[in-house]
Formats: structure tokens, sequence, C-alpha cells
């Protein structure tokens, strides 16, 4: 490696929950990573875990192990770790992911600029040929990363995602214990303080789909109700006063999608029957209602043929997406009426 910048110090953070069946894997991806080895340290804290998982870890002697009984959630147990870092960025990557060779290199080269606080990485979502409905979920991966470079190459990325994020260690602030999503919470209040947040697409953790849509649905509705705790906790960044960029990309991307999108979704599409109804000769109306219609359609023929053998993606990409909706439905009753736990159950993936 002959970069044209500085290599900083980092410590890598796994924070790992049961993860016997994989941690073995993540261990030996995360010790292959291209990096200089005396810049780089490796910190894994498995508090709670009950299987195999420390154990396995502390065969690696080059792997700080961090451990205690009794589970108090992924936030506690990351705040905890980041107590013992003294490098100057931490990243920070699930268990059950792994990242590309050089995906440490791509982050830190970010880092030369002091304007930037924090470096999001790409999560993709390998999909396997079955061609199921879980195929919508790697389609909206592919549309998401694609926000977040449009959203850097204007600003700053509108947070990141747990699977591989990094941040410098003196901008890092502990969040509250029962904070929903802590990666995202971490990161915009990094991006509070004024600095960006960058997307880095070359450096990216891969993760197999959801075992099945019952299971992304259960992991969609966590998300949805933390991102209304964390529209209620960052309201500063709706100040376009203090944050003419950043603002709008939050409220754009973010807090429209987590309060009243599913609802203006419903509301157009009632509204374009209405219209169509009472305004007979504007063909335009009739169109974009036929376009709803397929679409809507496509999205219950994604439902209906899920469990079966007839596998066709075009209609688990609508499925995908009415999900997703619905989810945040379920998300803002589960957090209105406070039924969503800081543990996380994680998701069964294939």
């Amino acid at each position: 490696m002959n970069p044209d910048f500085d290599f900083l110090t980092v410590t890598v953070i796994v924070a790992a929950y049961n993860e016997a069946y994989c941690i073995e894997e993540k261990i030996k991806n995360t010790l292959s990573l291209d990096y200089p080895k005396d810049k780089v340290k490796y910190l894994f804290v498995t508090d709670g875990s009950t299987d195999e998982t420390p154990t396995i870890i502390s065969n690696y002697p080059s792997i700080r192990l961090m451990h205690q009984e009794g589970r108090s959630g992924k936030i506690v147990a990351v705040h905890r770790a980041m107590k013992e870092v003294d490098t100057q960025l931490a990243v920070f990557t699930d268990a059950n992911t792994m990242l590309n060779e050089l995906a440490l290199v791509n982050i830190c080269r970010h880092y030369q600029f002091p304007e930037v606080g924090a470096v999001a990485g790409e999560k993709r979502v390998q999909i396997d040929s079955s061609g199921d409905a879980t195929a919508g979920e790697g389609f909206y991966w592919k549309y998401e990363s694609k926000l977040k470079a449009l959203d850097s190459e204007l600003y700053s990325v509108v947070g990141a995602a747990g699977e591989l994020f990094s941040v410098k260690t003196e901008l890092y602030v502990p969040v509250a214990p029962d904070t929903i999503l802590d990666d995202f919470m971490i990161s915009m209040l990094i991006a509070e303080k004024g600095y960006r947040i960058i997307y880095e697409p070359d450096a990216y953790a891969t993760e197999s789909a959801s075992a099945n849509t019952k299971e992304e649905l259960k992991r969609k509705i966590r998300i949805a109700a933390g991102g209304i705790q964390s529209f209620l906790r960052l309201t500063s960044l709706l100040n376009p006063f203090k944050f003419p960029i950043l603002s709008f990309q939050y409220f754009s991307h973010r807090v429209l999608r987590w309060t009243i999108t599913p609802f203006l979704l419903l509301l157009s599409y009632i509204l374009n029957w209405v219209i169509v109804i009472h305004a007979h000769g504007d063909w335009i109306y009739q169109v974009l209602l036929g376009f709803q219609c397929l679409f809507y359609g496509f999205a219950l023929l994604g439902w209906s043929i899920q469990s079966r053998l007839i596998k066709i993606k075009i209609f688990f990409i609508p499925y995908y997406f009415c999900m997703m909706n619905f989810a945040v439905l379920a998300g803002i009753k589960r957090y209105v009426f406070s039924n969503q736990s800081v543990l996380w159950e994680k998701a069964k993936r294939k």
C-alpha cells in the first residue's frame, strides 16, 4: 500500500451476542483486512452471550475480548467498549457481516479532511438464486446506496448503518441506553456538531438476506419505531438556519419516510380515484390511476405467491415497497405504545 495520506490509528469494534455460528468467520475476515498492523486494534464485546462466542474469540490473542454476564443491549456494550478505545478512529461492524479487504483503507482516506467526522460504508445484501420475496431487499439496498451516494455528494449522508461505519473517537457521544437506532443516532450527533458524514461505497459489508419476509418485516418495524424516536431526539437538525443543507436532507430522506409517507401514498390513491370519477375527460389521471392499480396489483401478487413455488422477482419489488410502508405504520404504533425493547431480537437470515 502506498496511499497519498497518513494512516490513522483504528480500533475495529464488533459487538456480538450469541454469534457462535458465524463469529470464527468474522474473526478471520477482520484479521485479513488490509491495514498496517501497527495502526489497528481489534476489540470484540460479547456481553450477555450464553453460547460459545466468548470462548471462540479468546482463542485469538490479537483480539481483545470484553465480556460480562447479563444482557443490557448492544449500545450499552458499545459504550463500555468505547471507554477502552485510545485510537484516532473507531470502526463499528456487525458480527454477521463480512468486509472487503480494503474497507479500512478506503474509510481512513476520508479523514484527511478536517470537516469529516464519520464515514459510512455500504451495506450489500447477498441474494441467492431462489428468486423469492427477499429479492426486494437486495433491490432496496441498491436504491438506498444510490441515495446515500447522492446525499454524500451534496453534503452529508443522513445517518450510518451499523453493518459498517466509523467515527473520529474524539467526536463520539454516548447516546441514551434506551436508544433503538444507536448507529443512526451516534452518526447524526456528530453531524449535529457541524461535521460531515461521508459515504464510501468501496468499503462494504456483505450479509445474507433475511430468511423470509416475516423476519424482514420484524426488522423494519423495529427500525421504524427507532426512526420516530430519533426524529423526536434530533429536532435541532430541522433548523434550516443552522443546517441549511443537512436539515433539507434529514427532513426529505428520513423524517418524511418515518412519519407521513405511508399516509400520503394511501391519500394519493384515494384522491386519484376521486379525480377520475369526477373528471372523466382528463386522461392523465386515468393513466396515473392505471399505473397505481398495476403497481399495487403486482404487490398483491408478490404477497400471494411468496410462499409458493412460483418465483417471479418483478412482483416482489412492489411487495417489499408496500411491506416497508406498512412497517412504518406498525413502527409508529409500537413506539407510541412503548412496546419496542432496546434489546435486539435478531432477524433470522439465510
